[in-house]
């Protein structure tokens, strides 16, 4: 396994810059998640690091190696990269049973027989497949499909394995059912996994750190729950996770990195960027961040506003609250709420972040 390092990294489609000086760390044995919109530049950063694509400046290392240098004209080709790749649409040859599928780089590498089956076997052992390996690919579930694609990559014992987007084809249940077995593949392998995906829950569920990504820049990289406790900025507030992203002023900063800030009629406390807190301008920048989950119904609280919409989620109401011509919250609520009636809020916590600058790498 191995460590991969990109540095200063730009590559441009004609007048398109899909990626604009980016740099990433990842450690041996991380599983780091690239997250973003469609269009932010994610897939082109795997297909880089895959050596699909050249960069046009900047240098990719991989294990410490430089595989990719234009200043020097370096450029390794994939096959000599060592790197597991799995795709969305599986790439299985249909003709072939699973156990040829799974050892057919080998095959192709002229690996003796014995060597070959031992391979196929672990590697098929690892993603639960052990008993289907004389079935053909017709026979798989989506799921067991995707697993199929893992066990090929193990096989050839990659420095790193590169995921894009490989649930995108799967329902929901195969896809929290594969969410657990890219986990217990990571555990039991201690492979370098980056995994690209639009998708937060997947990203969250399952990376050590994640890379948001927007525009060619890598907006914030931090672990799941910094991202969502704590967003660099408007953008990694909006797109990760439930909630209100509100324009606020009257912010006043206290003592231990919190914060009173206006919101309706009343003043609710919350924490605040030590970036924005140590800055001396925060009125008409800051953002504060609410979570559903830190917001709830209680009739006797200074915070008031009226329901404008309720809908139920299985074991809970998801209310939309106006407290101001401004501001509305999402909120989670046990009981149903009618459309117009007047509610108090308590807000246990919030995040005052810069709205005008992130942490662009």
């Amino acid at each position: 396994m191995a460590d991969i390092n990109l540095s200063r990294i730009t590559k441009c489609f004609g007048d398109y810059r899909a990626l604009n000086q980016v740099s990433l760390d990842i450690a041996d044995g991380e599983f780091v998640a690239l997250l973003g919109p469609s269009g932010c530049g994610k897939t082109t950063l795997l297909r880089l690091l895959a050596g699909f694509e050249e960069p046009d400046d900047g240098q990719i290392s991989i294990g410490g190696q430089a595989v990719a240098d234009p200043a020097k004209g370096l450029m390794v080709s994939p096959e000599d990269r060592n790197l597991g790749i799995v795709f969305q649409s599986y790439a299985l040859w249909p003709h072939m049973s699973v156990a040829r599928n799974v050892g057919y780089p080998l095959e192709v590498r002229g690996m003796n027989r014995v060597e070959r089956d031992r391979r196929i076997s672990e590697a098929l052992d690892i993603v639960a497949l052990g008993p289907y390996a004389d079935r053909s690919p017709a026979e798989l579930s989506g799921g067991q499909r995707q697993r199929v694609a893992l066990a090929r990559c193990l096989v050839m014992e990659p420095r790193a394995v590169l995921l894009d987007e490989p649930l995108a084809n799967l329902d929901v249940h195969l896809r929290e059912t594969m969410q657990q077995a890219f986990l217990d593949f990571h555990r039991r392998t201690g492979a370098t996994m980056i995994y690209v995906t639009h998708d937060q829950a997947e990203a969250m569920a399952m990376a050590d750190r994640i890379a948001v990504m927007d525009k060619g820049h890598i907006r914030q990289m931090a672990a799941p729950e910094t991202l969502y406790r704590e967003p660099a900025d408007h953008m990694v507030a909006g797109f990760v996770g439930a909630g209100s992203v509100l324009p606020i002023t009257g912010v006043q900063v206290e003592d231990g990195g919190t914060c009173s800030v206006r919101l309706g009629d009343t003043r609710i406390a919350a924490r605040v960027c030590p970036k924005l807190a140590n800055s001396g301008h925060i009125n008409g920048q800051a953002g504060l961040c609410l979570r559903p989950e830190d917001v709830w119904v209680e009739d006797s609280a200074p915070l008031r506003g009226k329901v404008e919409d309720c809908v139920y989620l299985g074991g809970r109401f998801r209310l939309s609250v106006r407290i101001d011509d401004d501001h509305t919250l999402p909120v989670y609520a046990s009981r149903r709420a009618r459309v117009g009636e007047p509610v108090g809020l308590k807000v246990a916590d919030g995040w005052v972040f810069d709205r005008l600058a992130g942490e662009v790498a």
